[in-house]
């Protein structure tokens, strides 16, 4: 059997499934912080190098406290993950907004924080001159490069993509934002998400850098920072490799030098925003088996569902799956593992090879630190579920209870039926 090793201690699980209701999401403090600095020295050579993590993965203080305290800054896509933000004290160039579709009260609110905001669309200038709306300080565009690269499944290809500006449009929106007297540019793009070919990341980086070095050959402007996005994926299967950093940021290197060296620019900061290789490796969705039933297939039911973890349902993802105190054991038998929600497709395995498996087994879903519980919704009445962090000291720490019946009525106003 493929085996994949918990990042946890099996006893420390079960501790925590002794001591917290199933289900919940349980993360490694060490792990996380530990990503952070591997990702920092890897691109030590950049010039003021800063990965933004992407808030959407895991948007809890606790956690975003704790990578910004390894140096990250915060890559954010909406009002509340700006609201959030602000709570924590983060604000000017410790944060990136990129969104898309973008409200007024959005723009305001990164304005207002002195966010490094990314335009998804160079009309986003016009629109916020009509609304009286000044613009920020440092102008950045989303680039979306169409037909000259291939995206991937999570996002979908770049031509069909919602996402950013054309080439042409990038040196319209330069050149208007030039003769408004703006002095200060950045540039972003986006275009893969959990990809694991490291030469992908390298081709970006040229691809990115070689347009910074069109638009400062062509307009005479200069970039503040130039930001590669994130994207950068994990192995959720055993037989998966792990994305080498240091040969990713040799390339970029590489494409650095090429570019905006040699056509003498002003060096701009390199950033990312990287959240999934951050903390996806070291979250887990704990969950307790209900039944076990046996029509055409094996089916093992959980007190989790998708409301908890939608990426298997939605994308078809794999997400490995330990059974606590049978690792020994043989995967003798074949299950599909699901939850209790009204759709077929509430599903965390299919004809999944596990060992034999009885109502209470403690199973652990694994690699859900990012995207899992961010995802949960509230489908038949599913209240979503808690949120523990395994600390660094050693010490089980509930960082966000679950949900309640009060929570989900709160909204609800009784006398409009």
């Amino acid at each position: 059997m493929n085996t994949k090793s918990l990042p946890i201690d099996a006893a420390v699980i079960a501790a925590a499934a002794n001591q917290y209701a199933t289900p919940f999401h349980l993360y490694d403090e060490a792990g996380i912080r530990h990503a952070v600095q591997r990702l920092n020295a890897a691109f030590a050579w950049a010039p003021q190098f800063r990965n933004y993590f992407a808030v959407k993965a895991l948007p809890n203080p606790a956690i975003l406290k704790m990578v910004v305290a390894e140096g990250c800054g915060l890559d954010c896509s909406s009002f509340t993950e700006l609201f959030m933000a602000a709570r924590m004290g983060v604000r000017d160039d410790a944060i990136m907004f990129t969104s898309n579709n973008t409200p007024l009260d959005e723009y305001r609110m990164a304005l207002k924080q002195g966010a490094f905001i990314n335009f998804d669309d160079v009309d986003h200038l016009g629109w916020l001159d009509a609304q009286k709306v000044r613009w920020p300080a440092v102008i950045s565009f989303r680039y979306n490069p169409g037909a000259e690269r291939e995206g991937n499944t999570i996002i979908g290809r770049p031509a069909e993509a919602k996402f950013g500006a054309t080439r042409a449009q990038l040196l319209q929106g330069y050149a208007m934002a030039k003769a408004r007297g703006v002095t200060r540019f950045g540039l972003h793009t986006m275009i893969a998400s959990n990809e694991r070919n490291a030469d992908y990341f390298v081709t970006t980086a040229d691809m990115l850098f070689g347009v910074a070095a069109e638009m400062h050959q062509q307009l005479g402007i200069e970039f503040e920072y130039i930001n590669l996005g994130g994207g950068i994926g994990i192995p959720y299967h055993p037989d998966d490799q792990v994305v080498d950093l240091e040969r990713v940021s040799a390339g970029v290197e590489a494409a650095y030098q090429r570019h905006i060296v040699a056509n003498g620019m002003r060096p701009p900061r390199v950033m990312l925003e990287c959240g999934r290789v951050i903390t996806g490796p070291y979250g887990m969705l704990v969950t307790r088996v209900r039944h076990a039933k046996t029509t055409y297939r094996n089916y093992i039911g959980v007190d989790a569902s998708m409301a908890d973890l939608m990426r298997p349902g939605m994308y078809g993802a794999y997400h490995h799956i330990s059974v606590l105190g049978k690792a020994d054991l043989p995967a003798s038998e074949t299950y599909d593992v699901v939850g209790s929600l009204c759709e077929n497709n509430d599903k965390f395995a299919i004809n999944r090879a596990l060992p034999p498996i009885d109502a209470g087994d403690v199973l652990v879903i694994h690699d859900t630190g990012a995207h899992g519980r961010a995802m949960g919704f509230n489908y038949n009445g599913k209240l979503r579920c808690a949120e523990v962090l395994y600390t660094q000291a050693g010490d089980l720490k509930l960082i966000r209870r679950a949900e309640t019946l009060d929570d989900y009525l709160a909204t609800i106003i009784d006398d409009a039926v």
